[in-house]
């Protein structure tokens, strides 16, 4: 292990050499100690984990309290030692880096969505006292993603999901795009396996060719601009694994029918010399319209500058080309981390915090939302979503998530502008307030004094969570009155509704539960907040439900309305219940009922009647038990169906290459929603595929499975069976 230290001290010393190595020796030696007879899933020595986080943080010049937290981070996690034990043995900053890695560490990933959010919570409160956290966690990240191979199946396919749901795209934001490429094609490696091997199969095929054509571009360019006195570095690329994998699912095409499979980057020493080179490239290759992009001029909110432009290469072979200098470069291999202001002898930048405020815009957002749902859709949009670059009339430049409105950008601006705005005009055109805004548009908001307010239609229409937040507050502010009137009474229905007395739920006891859950003040504030749109009902009517049953230690009663005869049989869902009026009716997952199946109905407690099919093994198993008989009820499908159901599908097949593509084509085919979509390859040289789909009828998903039946090199195609499950 000392060998790969001494290895890692060499690496620090090339672009620190002021760093403290004595202390980092220390740190080492402390691991060393603490983790001495652990061992890996591997079989390996558990310090070649912290040893290879340190390195990763190497590679993005970190500075020494980084590195050995790096080295330490999961000293109190994994060991007899403690965030004290730490602090007194190296800094109290230093422990405080550990202590949070370890807290998020602690946090089990869960598909949850409010789980999901308390982990997202966590992290950006991390981020926001100190970011060097998130940079150790992504370098932890990474490392277990490259040592994925000793876990579990099912561990890999969790750590991977995870990885592409929160850190990739957590890496993005920040700039690190090493690091987020990396985890994207380390993920889909596990997450779909077959496309993986097939793209990497595909591209090492072509391998010397592509060498070769590469060579011939770069040696062209470099002739070129042999005179130019510019100090030029050109350096040539196939695109990562997932770009192409993206590229293939998004526009229906196989790897052989994508062109644009590399890229040529050149870097220059100053920003003239960027847009010198650009010229030259366009006269040596045909640029493609619309494919030029100005980075520079309008950098990405995570930090991320250089010219980019697609051209026709001599064989007819398009390519990518990016034009940028050294500092951009670094930036935009390691985003945040090239510019951290913690490192020895370099100041801050003065725009610093200002680039990172969006972390405390989003904290400031969460505090306001309680609803785990719409903070993860904030999130998405926030966080993850590709971005719009417009313009002021006065030349501003606003960064807004693609999809963006003129509703947005007047918020963006201010909360004043949003509120008193009657229209806008697009590069001097007036354009409908729902109109999607584009790179390099010049937007003017219309206001006027008139104007008491956003509507509440726009709700539905903006896409920035700032926007959407703005016109929530507003709202939250007028007529209150009106809004707790309107939450209660929605309350009560829905208690009414499940058989429970009002008296007996919205009781202190579990009321201050509840509040303290949703962070209000008083019951009147729920009702507002349900009044204006803040907070689902739904999920505060759930939540009472559960208070309830812990409070009286009872299940909800069954509520079965009596029969009222002479009136026209209820029809809720496209299901009719016989004999009952009214009735909250549901599906049940285990065996997704749709229109066409033979149905049972299964009365709940407190939960209405849920429908399932009649050979679903949990209505088998409640007719052998005459307790649970009594609950079984009649239903019909009613002769119109609107909704849409889900049904699963199990597929085996032989494995081979391309077979996801064709059952993705064939299944797009019905135009029916895919839900969720996994194949695993089988040992025995199979695969097997679980497909969820949106469907209408059963007639419907016959013939989807009959056409999967003719599908070359099938086995088996059949529905998804019902799973066992308590009633």
């Amino acid at each position: 292990m000392d060998e790969i230290f001494y290895k890692l001290i060499e690496k620090i010393k090339k672009y620190n050499p002021q760093a403290n190595f004595d202390l980092i020796t220390k740190a080492y030696r402390f691991s060393s100690g603490a983790h001495e007879g652990q061992q890996r899933l591997s079989g390996e020595p558990f310090i070649v984990h912290p040893l290879a986080v340190a390195d990763i943080l190497a590679d993005m010049e970190m500075d020494t309290e980084t590195i050995v937290a790096g080295l330490l981070h999961d000293t109190v996690e994994d060991t007899v030692y403690t965030s004290e034990d730490v602090a007194r043995e190296f800094s109290p900053q230093i422990a405080e880096l550990v202590e949070g890695v370890t807290k998020l560490g602690r946090i089990p990933y869960s598909s949850k969505e409010e789980q999901q959010v308390e982990n997202l919570r966590k992290m950006f409160m991390a981020m926001a006292k100190d970011i060097r956290v998130i940079l150790i966690k992504l370098a932890d990240r990474l490392n277990n993603l490259r040592t994925l191979k000793s876990m579990p199946e099912e561990k890999q396919r969790q750590k991977a999901l995870e990885t592409m749901e929160i850190f990739a795209p957590l890496a993005h934001r920040l700039g690190i795009f090493k690091i987020k490429w990396e985890l994207e094609d380390l993920s889909l490696r596990y997450l779909d396996p077959i496309a993986y091997q097939e793209i990497v199969s595909k591209i090492n095929q072509k391998r010397q060719e592509r060498e070769e054509y590469l060579e011939t571009i770069k040696n062209t360019i470099s002739e070129k601009l042999e005179n130019s006195k510019m100090h030029v570095h050109i350096e040539g690329r196939v695109k990562h694994f997932y770009s192409i994998y993206k590229k293939m699912y998004s526009q229906n095409k196989t790897i052989d029918e994508i062109y644009d499979l590399f890229a040529v980057r050149v870097i220059v020493d100053t920003v003239s010399d960027c847009y010198n080179v650009l010229g030259i490239v366009h006269d040596l290759y045909k640029p493609m319209p619309g494919r030029f992009k100005d980075y520079i001029a309008m950098p990405k909110p995570n930090m991320y500058q250089s010219l980019h432009s697609t051209v026709i290469g001599t064989k007819g072979t398009a390519f990518e080309i990016q034009i940028r200098t050294w500092e951009m470069h670094r930036t935009a291999e390691y985003g945040v981390a090239a510019h951290w202001r913690y490192k020895e002898g370099k100041s801050a930048l003065n725009d610093f915090d200002e680039k990172m405020s969006w972390i405390r815009q989003l904290m400031e957002i969460q505090k306001e939302m309680v609803d785990a749902e719409e903070f993860m859709q904030t999130l998405k949009i926030d966080l993850f979503a590709d971005e719009v670059f417009v313009f002021t009339p006065k030349g501003d430049v606003i960064n807004l998530p693609v999809g963006s409105n003129p509703i947005d950008f007047a918020f963006a601006i201010h909360s004043a502008v949003g509120c008193k705005m009657l229209g806008a005009k697009v590069n001097g055109k007036i354009v409908p307030i729902e109109y999607k805004l584009s790179n390099g548009d010049i937007v003017e908001i219309i206001t006027s004094s008139s104007v008491h307010g956003p509507s509440r239609d726009w709700l539905k229409m903006v896409k920035t969570s700032q926007a959407r937040n703005k016109i929530n507050q507003w709202f939250k502010k007028q007529n209150r009155d009106e809004n707790v009137a309107r939450g209660k009474e929605a309350v009560e229905k829905e208690l009414k509704k499940s058989g429970l007395e009002e008296g007996k739920v919205l009781i202190p006891e579990i009321m201050d539960v509840i509040l303290k859950k949703y962070s209000y003040k008083t019951i009147d504030d729920i009702y507002a907040s349900i009044g204006y749109g803040g907070i689902p009902l739904s999920r505060v009517v759930t939540r009472l439900k559960d208070e309830y049953k812990k409070h009286y230690g009872l299940e909800e009663p069954v509520v079965v309305p009596e029969h009222k005869t002479g009136k026209k049989p209820n029809v809720s869902d496209g299901v009719i219940v016989k004999g009952i009026d009214n009735c909250l009716v549901r599906f049940s997952r285990c065996c997704n009922p749709v229109p066409g199946d033979e149905i049972t109905g299964y009365i709940t407690r407190g939960r209405g009647v849920s429908i399932h099919r009649t050979d679903c093994i949990n209505i088998q198993n409640a007719l052998k038990n005459t307790a649970e008989i009594s609950r079984l009820i009649e239903v019909a499908w009613a002769e119109e169906q609107k909704e849409a159901y889900h049904a699963g599908i199990l597929y085996t097949a032989y494995d081979r290459d391309g077979l996801v593509l064709e059952l993705a084509n064939l299944i797009a085919e019905f135009k029916v929603p895919v839900k969720s979509f996994n194949l695993r390859s089988m040992s025995d040289h199979t695969a097997a595929a679980d497909i969820m789909l949106q469907i209408n009828n059963k007639q419907q998903l016959d013939s989807i499975i009959k056409r999967l039946r003719n599908l070359k090199g099938t086995i088996d195609v059949k529905r998804a069976a019902s799973k066992k499950e308590n009633l």
